[in-house]
């Protein structure tokens, strides 16, 4: 492009932009206050959480409260160690994500590359209503169809084990793995699979060398949207991980992660008193943990960017 008509390009987007209808500014605005308001409801729950939360924190020291072995809030003076639900949460999602990425990422493949549309149209909704269950069904269902399971087949004193809520969070985190997983697949350009094609490669070998590399930014979302959903569940983990205050040694057996913890202790929590704060310091660093999980697949998603650009 010559540099008059660079010049007479720019000139005309200048003078398209002044001539923007009032709905459209409009619309414009909203955007900006949208994305403003995300922005200050979560400075606020992270302000909240600290002003609660480090009192907590320094009440013995925030090495002692990571790492400590012994939860007695109610011992003079208070015993603040939160190293088993940290340990228990790892064990849960570590589990979950084992669990539901391949069989995702699969799912998403086989609805995107390989199944017929007619299946697809009736596969992913069905898929998509695991999500609409609420986390207490789930957990029920964990408690009276898993559990028993789990205990009969694995030869196990109880089946309230880390290893079954494990299983009950890859359920609940497969339809966002798969739903978002599959719509990068689709927005793969055709050509991409036609050029493979034309070289020589089988299906299989253009959805391993071709699709998913091409959509593992929207692959690696849909991860991290699956991890976050394993982390942050509540209810279905205090129902069946078992509760136990220990430090797991491995996901076989009873525990309590952080969100359990939370739940669980709230209600006899006294406003504002040393197991309120601790409790609120557990959430600060439940809150920093999904922060990390988001910060490493943003890494990851730029690295794979910049590797493909450099191509």
């Amino acid at each position: 492009m010559s540099q008059s008509s660079a010049d007479l390009f720019q000139s005309t987007a200048a003078r398209l932009r002044k001539r923007r209808r009032p709905g459209e500014q409009l619309i414009e605005l909203l955007i900006r206050l949208t994305g403003l308001m995300a922005i200050v409801v979560l400075l606020g729950v992270f302000g909240i959480l600290l002003q609660q939360g480090l009192p907590a924190l320094f009440a013995t020291s925030p090495w002692d409260f990571l790492t400590g072995n012994s939860w007695l809030p109610f011992s003079e003076p208070p015993v603040l160690g939160i190293r088993q639900f940290f340990v228990s949460t790892l064990w849960v999602t570590a589990v979950s994500t084992v669990l539901a990425v391949p069989v995702g990422v699969g799912c998403a493949v086989y609805l995107a590359e390989v199944a017929p549309r007619r299946v697809t149209d009736v596969v992913k909704p069905l898929v998509e209503l695991l999500s609409g269950f609420p986390s207490v069904i789930m957990g029920f269902i964990g408690l009276l169809l898993l559990s028993p399971w789990v205990q009969n087949t694995l030869g196990f004193n109880t089946g309230l084990t880390g290893f079954t809520a494990g299983i009950m969070l890859a359920m609940m985190s497969l339809p966002v793995i798969v739903s978002v997983s599959e719509d990068a697949l689709r927005a793969v350009p055709n050509e991409f699979r036609q050029a493979s094609y034309g070289l020589g490669a089988t299906k299989w070998e253009t959805i391993w060398n071709v699709c998913l590399p091409s959509a593992l930014s929207g692959v690696s979302a849909a991860i991290m949207l699956g991890v976050g959903r394993a982390i942050g569940e509540t209810m279905t983990v205090l129902m069946v991980a078992g509760g136990a205050l220990a430090v797991p040694d491995s996901p076989f057996d009873p525990m309590m992660p952080m969100t359990a913890a939370v739940a669980s202790g709230i209600g006899n929590a006294v406003v504002n008193g040393p197991v309120y704060k601790a409790l609120f310091a557990i959430g600060l660093v439940l809150f920093m943990l999904t922060m990390l999980v988001n910060f490493i697949a943003a890494k990851v998603m730029d690295a794979q960017k910049r590797k493909f650009a450099r191509s």
